[in-house]
């Protein structure tokens, strides 16, 4: 490639590293400045009337950016007053640089599809199984999707100069000790990573389940590629690895369905009429808002020597509804039975057997 002395022509006072650090600055600043009035004008006209040529926009603001000052520089680079080496290796780094941006416009279109499926779905409904199952699944993909394609850009990025290539050739052919101590330390990132895609798959949880993780009741809130952030009842944040769910057992109380049953157990006297308490409850459930009209049951679970155990199910269509449901429940059957069947609360008795002592009495003899 021969060297382009048009600009050490026309400037022979300038120096020849100012030359080029002029030009590059130029190109760049006609680039920045045309992409930012093509921006002012496309918000200007399209972005109220289309909503989602607006979205597209904003999403692919910094993406076109840095296009059009690829671009730029790779007009100013064949003008520019530069060695035959040095142009060779920014002709490479314009490469480089069109590998980055292809794989940047992958993600960014990877992740617009992605956002634009589960805007379809709503999290804030009464019955949002399908909604949060979508949502889990989309989101570990996109993070898994978007892990995978920054691997192979930098990867093709590097391979584009000879000296790193060859670097990583000879790296790979004899760090073969060293490969291994990376492969270890990498281990739990590479387990997470994974375990994020096996649980995209799978979906043993999704966003919002009800989970008892550790004896710690919580909701999942966030699910990264590598852990889970655990909400728990008393807004404390548990940070659980990926791994951990397909190591340990946990409970998922919406797993298959939103819908619970909850449990009130109730302690009454052994002259308690079961089935009158068993209607009011029944009446009393029906009456409240929280149920979703599938279960209500109440049985003799127990007995005592003093007492008789009554369990009350009762259902609801979320763990924060059944649990709201449970508090009701049990408060209005105890304030029934002190209203209504006193005499059916709990009693201690006593009884008093007389018993005759069976030894024979000795008779004293009088003086």
């Amino acid at each position: 490639m021969a060297e382009n002395r048009l600009l050490l022509d026309l400037f022979p006072w300038a120096p020849r590293p100012l030359i080029v650090l002029a030009l590059f600055a130029a190109a760049v600043t006609v680039a920045v400045a045309v992409h930012s009035l093509v921006w002012a004008v496309f918000k200007r006209f399209f972005s109220a009337r289309y909503p989602l040529l607006h979205d597209i926009g904003r999403r692919t603001h910094g993406i076109t950016r840095f296009a059009v000052i690829m671009v730029s520089l790779g007009i100013a680079v064949p003008v520019a007053p530069l060695h035959p080496t040095v142009a060779e290796g920014a002709n490479r780094a314009l490469l480089a640089a069109f590998i980055v941006f292809l794989g940047w416009l992958a993600i960014v279109a990877a992740n617009f599809l992605m956002d634009r499926y589960i805007d379809r779905f709503k999290l804030d409904v009464t019955d949002n199984l399908l909604a949060r199952k979508a949502v889990t699944q989309v989101r570990l993909l996109k993070r898994a999707i978007g892990v995978v394609i920054v691997i192979v850009t930098a990867s093709l990025a590097l391979m584009s100069f000879d000296s790193v290539r060859e670097f990583g050739v000879s790296l790979f052919a004899s760090a073969g000790i060293a490969g291994i101590a990376v492969g270890l330390a990498a281990r739990p990132l590479l387990e997470n990573l994974f375990a994020g895609i096996q649980l995209a798959i799978t979906q043993p949880i999704r966003l919002d389940d009800a989970l008892i993780v550790e004896g710690e009741f919580g909701k999942v809130e966030e699910i990264t590629s590598t852990y889970v952030v655990l909400k728990l009842w008393d807004w404390r944040r548990m940070i659980v690895p990926l791994s951990y769910f397909f190591d340990k057992p946990f409970q998922n109380w919406t797993r298959s369905s939103a819908s619970l049953i909850g449990t009130v157990l109730v302690y009454v006297d052994y002259t308690a009429p079961v089935d009158q308490i068993r209607q009011k409850l029944t009446e009393i459930v029906k009456q409240s808002k929280l149920w979703d009209g599938q279960v209500v049951n109440l049985q003799v679970n127990n007995v005592t020597e003093s007492v008789i155990e009554l369990r009350a199910l009762v259902s609801a269509r979320n763990s924060g509804s059944v649990a709201d449901l449970r508090a009701e429940v049990r408060e209005k059957l105890v304030a029934y039975l002190q209203q209504e069947l006193p005499w059916a609360l709990p009693t201690s008795r006593q009884r008093s057997i007389a018993v005759e002592d069976p030894r024979p009495r000795r008779r004293v003899a009088s003086a």
